[in-house]
């Protein structure tokens, strides 16, 4: 696995073809690649935000409560996502003239989040958070290098595939994160 991690952020390209190769099923690049590293972000959300805490205008926001319910929103974002992902990028891929196959879709998502997966390190510090989604940027960069070979679109369709599927992760991202805040939210206010 770190092989892995290190090769798909320092040489994509190259690493790619590696994976489109393997043809490995979705169910053991979740339990192999995904879930190991989507841990990494709910840990570090449960130190930095139930451990360690936090300040905004004078109020001090923490408790191991709240971290465990900070660790389970981020774990299901990250999570939720990918596999969203995998299924908009595999139902798009007929239409950019690529192979619908969606064991290779999710393994083009899940190696793609990587960045964001590692960057989520970040919520151990709850201030520099904003370093995770920062760090998934370059994922976006790892995705469109992926998509001709995973998904074999023809090379005069990827952009178009990837801005659609670029718009599709944002409005996936946001309508799960919308959706995990208010269940946060709520959950915190009932326990109080």
């Amino acid at each position: 696995m770190i092989t892995r991690v290190k090769e798909i952020i320092l040489a994509p390209k190259k690493e790619w073809a590696v994976i489109e190769g393997e043809k490995k099923p979705h169910m053991k690049v979740f339990i192999e690649y995904v879930l190991p590293l989507s841990l990494i972000a709910a840990v570090a959300a449960f130190i930095g935000y139930g451990l360690i805490g936090y300040s905004a205008f004078g109020v001090r926001i923490g408790s191991i409560s709240w971290g465990i319910r900070y660790a389970i929103n981020q774990w299901v974002i990250l999570v939720g996502a990918i596999y969203l992902m995998a299924f908009i990028v595999n139902l798009l891929a007929e239409s950019f003239g690529g192979k619908k196959d969606f064991d290779q879709a999710f393994s083009l998502i899940a190696y793609s989040y990587t960045p964001m997966l590692l960057g989520g390190i970040f919520y151990i510090f709850p201030l520099l958070s904003i370093l995770a989604l920062l760090c998934g940027l370059y994922g976006f960069y790892i995705l469109y290098i992926g998509i001709q070979p995973m998904m074999k679109a023809p090379s005069e369709k990827i952009t178009v595939y990837f801005v659609v599927s670029l718009i599709a992760a944002i409005v996936v991202m946001g309508i799960l994160s919308v959706i995990m805040s208010a269940i946060l939210i709520s959950s915190s206010l009932l326990i109080r």
